[in-house]
């Protein structure tokens, strides 16, 4: 079942947004104009991102930062280009609008290890 995450508009270009969603942490980054959803689980140790809520960019907002051990990823693919899991990616959550709303498909959620 689709569920509403946030309007479109409640990311402003250039930025980015936590969420929880059927227990699992995601975020969504808008860029150029479109909007890329992520799981908010670092490659390197499964840990969220973020230290503070919504500060998932570096000081630029040109990449997507772990606020943790300092990788930096690429916001349109999720690869990692720097940090202790370069080589690895973030895990890509799809979504759809409908009514300007972001909509996301729990049960097309990934399987994932919850924190401890």
């Amino acid at each position: 079942m689709a569920v509403p995450l946030c309007h479109v508009d409640d990311i402003p270009e250039g930025s980015a947004r936590g969420f929880t969603l059927q227990g699992t942490r995601l975020f969504a980054v808008r860029n150029h104009s479109k909007i890329y959803i992520y799981l908010n689980r670092c490659p390197h140790l499964g840990i969220a991102l973020d230290w503070e809520p919504d500060s998932f960019l570096d000081s630029e907002g040109l990449y997507i930062r772990c606020a943790n051990h300092g990788a930096f990823f690429e916001i349109d693919t999720g690869n990692c280009i720097q940090g202790p899991c370069l080589g690895d990616a973030l895990w890509s959550v799809g979504y759809q609008v409908a009514d300007g709303m972001l909509m996301i498909d729990e049960a097309e959620l990934p399987e994932s290890p919850r924190p401890a």
